[in-house]
């Protein structure tokens, strides 16, 4: 398209052709133009090279100039996905303790209904029961010793009382809410992992632990002269599925509960609650054991996503609250018994996306955004509805595979006519 049909001023025209020409990169169109030009500017130089015309991602209401210092590089606009809302969820939680309207982003068709009949169930009965059991970020460097006997004597040294509360004083001059927790080494071969866990209060955390486990790494080389390999070995673990993860946990370790009578099983999930324990033991549990998974649940990654999409979280942390395992069980009273525990589940409310304007909102809905009073409530709050609305999701996804209706639900709700 001929520059000419742009409305540009003289020099946006002057600056989008030396973008063309190469002689200004894509990523330092901010140190000649304002934000916004900037990223309109980026938009038309990427017309132009893929010959086609953006209709929509021109479109957004956040603020440019905060965006791009804080959340993105290179932006040339924005996305958009449907957002729908379940509930209310009635939350019986520490931090939560309320009904809510769940905001859930997603292309996914039948999910919000599904989730929303879970929603159903669980209010009815009087609400979830939700309580956290761990709250710790982690990060963890690796170390090569010379051999064997200094690798024994560093991994001694790093559990000694005194040692820690050295590397908690240095790691807490870096951050005005993190504390350090622990200290956890491990070994292999002639390599030591130190797994440092920390409570970040609102934050999801990873940035602040990152420069915390940093300048503890200096003292660690002042003071036993061992040289880390990388800040980061893999033991942490982020954003990968990790079976240290489930065990010890990561974020927040979340639990939910709610009990349902054999009445609303049948009038409001269609089914039995013996049904709904042969499938959730034959699918979850065994189905899931035999195909080697980390989680055993069916479908919480489509919860967490749709709910950290539309409150700023960082997506690839689904990876780790997928892990979640989902059990049903029969009481005396032939009401079924039902748990989902969610071993990591990584989140904040301040930082990260969570102040840009549609993600704040959905946080606002909640009554979650930014930080709590005390600090931590807010996220501790977010970890509980989330680890509530999972539940709504397991239960209402094998109440339809009990009754028969996965596929029919989907071909109502979920897809086009072909």
């Amino acid at each position: 398209m001929p520059l000419e049909s742009y409305e540009l001023d003289e020099n946006e025209k002057l600056l989008l052709q030396k973008i063309l020409d190469g002689d200004i990169a894509l990523r330092k169109i901010e140190e000649v133009a304002d934000p916004e030009t900037a990223v309109k500017l980026r938009r038309l130089a990427i017309q132009e090279f893929a010959k086609l015309e953006f209709e929509h991602i021109q479109n957004f209401s956040f603020d440019v100039e905060a965006t791009t210092k804080k959340n993105i590089e290179n932006m040339i606009g924005a996305i958009q996905l449907p957002l729908g809302v379940a509930g209310r969820l009635k939350v019986n939680g520490e931090y939560a303790d309320s009904e809510y309207y769940v905001p859930l982003a997603t292309t996914e068709g039948a999910l919000v209904a599904s989730v929303n009949r879970g929603c159903s169930a669980i209010t009815k009965c009087g609400g979830a029961n939700v309580r956290i059991f761990e709250d710790e970020m982690t990060r963890a460097p690796v170390f090569k010793l010379e051999n064997l006997d200094r690798a024994k004597k560093f991994y001694e040294w790093v559990k000694s009382p005194a040692i820690f509360e050295q590397m908690k004083e240095v790691a807490e001059k870096t951050t005005r809410f993190g504390k350090l927790l622990s200290v956890k080494p491990f070994v292999a071969g002639t390599y030591v992992y130190l797994r440092f866990s920390y409570d970040t209060k609102d934050a999801m955390g990873m940035n602040m632990v990152t420069i915390a486990t940093n300048a503890v790494l200096h003292l660690i080389e002042d003071e036993f002269g061992a040289e880390p390999i990388s800040l980061s070995g893999n033991m942490c673990t982020d954003k990968k599925p990790a079976s240290i993860n489930t065990i010890l946990g990561r974020g927040r370790t979340v639990v939910a509960e709610v009990t349902i009578p054999a009445e609303i099983v049948k009038n409001t999930l269609k089914c039995t609650p013996e049904s709904m324990v042969e499938v959730n033991y034959s699918k979850n549990l065994l189905g899931s054991a035999r195909a080697g998974a980390i989680g055993f649940n069916a479908h919480a990654a489509n919860i967490i996503a749709a709910i950290y999409l539309a409150c700023g979280q960082d997506a690839a942390h689904v990876v780790e609250g997928s892990t979640a395992i989902t059990s049903m069980e029969l009481t005396k009273y032939e009401e079924i018994h039902c748990t989902v525990t969610l071993p990591a589940l990584p989140l904040g409310t301040v930082g990260g996306g969570t102040g840009l304007g549609t993600q704040r909102e959905c946080l606002n809905l909640l009554g979650a955004a930014g930080a709590g009073d005390p600090p931590g409530a807010n996220a501790r709050k977010l970890a509980e509805i989330i680890a509530a609305a999972v539940l709504a999701g397991e239960i209402s996804l094998i109440g339809a595979q009990a009754a028969g209706h996965l596929a029919r639900a989907h071909a109502q709700l979920g897809r086009g006519k072909f």
